[in-house]
C-alpha cells in the first residue's frame, strides 16, 4: 500500500510548511510522503527557517519556495495540513486539517525558534496518528 502524501501549505513557502516538510521527513518518512507549497511562493527560503532548522539537525539548504500546481503534478495529496492561517481559496476534495501557527517571516530568531519548535510538535502527533492507524490493522489481527 502507497504512503499518504501530506501536503503542508503556508503562503510563502519560506518557512512554516517547509519546517513541516522539514520535520516530517526527518521523523515520518516512514508513514508519509511529505510536500510543502505557499499559496503564493516567496523568492527564497528565509534564512532564518535554514538556520533554526540546522540547530535541530535538518538541513533544508535545498529547499526552494514551491507553488501548489508545481507539488500536486507529480501527484494529489492525501491531507492538506492548512498552516495560512485562512481559509483555504479554494475547494478541496481530500481531508484538511488546519493548523493555527503564528508566521514568524519578519520577527525576531526566538519566534523562529518558537515557531519550529511548536511545528516539530504537531508533526510528530500527525506522525504518532499515521503510525497509529498503520497499527490498528495488524492489532485487530491479534488473537485475544
Amino acid at each position: 500500500m502507497a504512503l499518504p502524501r501530506v501536503l503542508f501549505l503556508c503562503i510563502g513557502n519560506s518557512c512554516r510548511s517547509q519546517m513541516a516538510e522539514g520535520y516530517a521527513r526527518a521523523y515520518g518518512s516512514d508513514v508519509m510522503v511529505p510536500v510543502s507549497a505557499g499559496l503564493a511562493p516567496a523568492a527564497i527560503v528565509s534564512s532564518l527557517t535554514l538556520k533554526v532548522m540546522k540547530e535541530k539537525n535538518i538541513d533544508l539548504e535545498n529547499a526552494v519556495p514551491k507553488g501548489i500546481e508545481e507539488v500536486l503534478k507529480d501527484g494529489p495529496a492525501d491531507l492538506i495540513v492548512n498552516i495560512t492561517c485562512r481559509r483555504l481559496p479554494f475547494l478541496v476534495s481530500v481531508p484538511v486539517e488546519d493548523w493555527n501557527v503564528r508566521d514568524p517571516i519578519g520577527e525576531k530568531e526566538s519566534v523562529f525558534r518558537e515557531v519550529s519548535s511548536e511545528i516539530e510538535n504537531r508533526v510528530m502527533r500527525l506522525v504518532l496518528n499515521f503510525r497509529n492507524q498503520a497499527a490498528r490493522p495488524t492489532a485487530a489481527r491479534r488473537p485475544l
